[in-house]
């Protein structure tokens, strides 16, 4: 028998974590001699990162893509992606005795009788929609901020396939259950498909694996959606991590930030516990939404049948406005050498291939309107850019008309109009919204230029106004500090181009349409008369007033 005295207790516990630490510092010495992590994890760990509320929607989009691998994986042990038909008989009583495919019966098991199978899909599901939320607010941020000027065009171009991807995602992914919501957004898949000339029923085929719906095209989506995107969103989001800390980020202009550094916080330990706790924000944030919310109730709905198509029936909000398109155009059709040509399904898919091709390729569109070279590392305030600003605008009100247009028999019913006068108000203001929103963006835009151009000569307006001996008013003014005057004069001044000298006429009209109305920058000699003026303006307003700019209100109440 063996005692032990409190001293020996407790010099056996110190010792067993310094053992621990040794044999830690041990193992980490010899991992890092043949891997030589140490000083990538240096570089990493010392890495700084800017300070602003605006940064936090990417780490969003990648938190929300984590919970989406997270409740994937438990989903994809219970379903079963076969359109083999079974009768069902579940626990839900309505649809007992009908005849359905496994993928849909296997996603009533999951909902009705795996434990936290509902909340499980329900976090799925709302972690897709804000995944999509998040990444279309960090990209219109980077759009108007032109973040995304050299170096980081390819880093654009890489958010955009996230984009783009994130909806094959989404798509694939609420297609699965074989339910009559999913069922007709594949049918309407295979319409589009079909009405491409020649080749267009061929193709159809090919992806059904005979006529519509067959009995191929479940799995073919859950390969697409459990294998094939997911790696491509990783591989992506690798490569977008990668060029990020390769090209440094970007950060607003500011007391001591320049285009060759970053002011913020390094990643240890701040933006590593910050990192942390937001993610379990997100986490909690969506778990209570989707333990309190229901989305995609697709037993409401019940198995898919290929002959009714339920009133009311959209597709998630990121794919909205490509069914409101296909609402929107009349149904124009005609036939040459036989083969029908619908352009009621052609002209949208114009439609949307030149939105979504306008937004690849904006940043290589202003580069060569502004030939500017330069390495851009300092954030646009976006009233210095009016007509990217404006562009931006008139991009987010086609979206917001087409997911409106999806919604028109809703609309329609809720606030009980003639959804024929709905559909022509949308096809009229899908021609007018965006135009007259980009010409008051615009002018918005120079307004607010204009305005900070005065505040940076003369500084803020106090609304206290002194009268001299002579009778005039003179405004009393607060002197902006040099930081923030600077933050009001550094932005670049473009002009537009004349043809001629290696300047084609194309681009010298867009110069002209991008730079024409501009408002002229303080230069140094305005500045310079402002500043004497404003100090002679004090000058008199100290002598009027004996340095208390107090109103007589104010005295009297001390």
């Amino acid at each position: 028998m063996t005692t032990t005295t409190p001293s020996s207790s407790r010099n056996s516990s110190e010792e067993q974590p310094s053992r621990v630490m040794k044999l830690g510092a041990v193992g980490g010495d010899w991992l890092d001699q043949r891997l030589a992590g140490g000083g990538f994890v240096r570089f990493i760990a010392r890495k700084i990162f800017p300070d602003h509320w605006s940064f936090m929607f990417g780490e969003v989009a990648l938190y929300s893509f984590v919970i989406l691998l997270i409740s994937g994986t438990f989903l994809t042990m219970f379903f079963d992606p076969s359109m083999e038909e079974v009768v069902y008989e579940g626990p839900y009583v309505p649809l007992q005795g009908a005849a359905v495919s496994r993928a849909f019966e296997s996603t009533m098991e999951i909902s009705f009788e795996v434990k936290g199978g509902l909340l499980f899909r329900q976090m799925h599901h709302w972690s897709a929609l804000v995944f999509m939320v998040a990444i279309f607010v960090h990209m219109f941020r980077v759009f108007f901020t032109g973040a995304f000027r050299k170096p980081r065009e390819l880093n654009w171009l890489v958010g955009f396939a996230l984009m783009v991807l994130g909806m094959v995602a989404g798509f694939s992914g609420y297609s699965l259950p074989d339910d009559v919501l999913s069922g007709n957004g594949l049918r309407v898949v295979d319409g589009l498909m079909k009405s491409i000339p020649i080749v267009g029923a061929y193709l159809s085929m090919l992806l059904f694996g005979g006529e519509f719906p067959g009995t191929d095209i479940i799995p073919r989506l859950f390969t697409i959606h459990i294998l094939l995107v997911p790696a491509m969103i990783l591989g992506l989001i690798g490569i977008h991590m990668v060029l990020l800390v390769l090209h440094k980020h970007t950060q607003y202009p500011g007391p001591g930030r320049t285009q060759r550094n970053v002011v913020g916080f390094p990643v240890f330990p701040v933006y590593a516990a910050k990192a942390g706790g937001f993610f379990f924000l997100v986490f909690g944030v969506i778990t209570l939404i989707s333990a309190t919310t229901s989305i995609n109730a697709m037993w409401i709905y019940g198995p898919y049948d290929p002959s009714p198509v339920s009133a009311g029936s959209q597709p998630d909000w990121y794919m909205l406005w490509t069914d409101g398109g296909l609402r929107l155009i009349p149904g124009w059709e005609f036939t040459i050498f036989g083969y029908p040509i619908s352009l009621n399904m052609l002209i949208p898919m114009a439609v949307y291939g030149a939105l979504l091709g306008f937004l690849a390729l904006y940043p290589f569109i202003e580069a060569w309107v502004t030939g500017d070279d330069r390495e851009h590392h300092l954030n646009d305030l976006p009233y210095n850019a009016p007509v990217r600003t404006g562009l931006g605008v008139a991009w987010i009100m086609i979206y917001l008309i087409l997911a409106l247009a999806a919604t028109n028999d809703l609309i329609a019913i809720a606030l009980d109009l003639s959804i024929n006068d709905l559909t022509w108000a949308f096809r009229i203001g899908i021609f007018v919204v965006p135009p007259l929103a980009f010409f008051i963006t615009k002018r918005l835009c120079l307004s607010i230029q204009r305005h900070k151009r005065e505040q940076a000569l003369h500084g803020l307006e106090s609304s206290r106004v002194v009268r001299t001996e002579t009778g005039d008013m003179i405004e009393i003014h607060t002197p902006l500090s040099e930081y923030d005057r600077w933050v009001l004069v550094q932005h670049d001044d473009y002009r537009p181009l004349k043809a001629g000298k290696g300047v084609s006429s194309l681009r010298a009209k867009a110069t002209s349409f991008f730079f024409k109305d501009r408002i002229e920058p303080v230069t140094p000699a305005e500045l310079r008369e402002a500043l004497e003026h404003a100090g002679h303006e004090k000058h008199m307003i100290d002598q009027l007033t004996g340095g208390d700019y107090r109103t007589p209100m104010e005295k009297a109440s001390h």
